[in-house]
């Protein structure tokens, strides 16, 4: 657990709670109800709110972002091969 420099100063201070207020009303405990509630609430709006595709919808666009996948990344293999023989020629011209 972190501890800021007020605590710390507080903490070693000859005079304890000088220009703070307790360090028992600042240190609060870290409570996990608002997490809980935060997914709860998450998982209920993924269930009634949003409105998923069909199965044969799904595997279509899977099957796009895959295509394009592919493609993308021969596009990118392509310029950095050609990016590499570039470099080379030019280390190759001037050594």
């Amino acid at each position: 657990m972190f501890t800021g420099l007020a605590q710390l100063v507080e903490h070693w201070s000859p005079k304890p709670g000088v220009g703070s207020s307790s360090l028992s009303t600042r240190a609060k405990k870290y409570n996990m109800t608002g997490i809980v509630k935060y997914f709860k609430e998450s998982f209920e709006e993924l269930k009634s709110h949003v409105s998923w595709p069909g199965f044969n919808e799904g595997l279509n666009l899977t099957a796009l972002v895959a295509v394009f996948s592919v493609i993308f990344s021969l596009i990118i293999w392509g310029l950095d091969s050609m990016f590499s023989r570039v470099i080379k020629e030019f280390f190759n011209l001037i050594s």
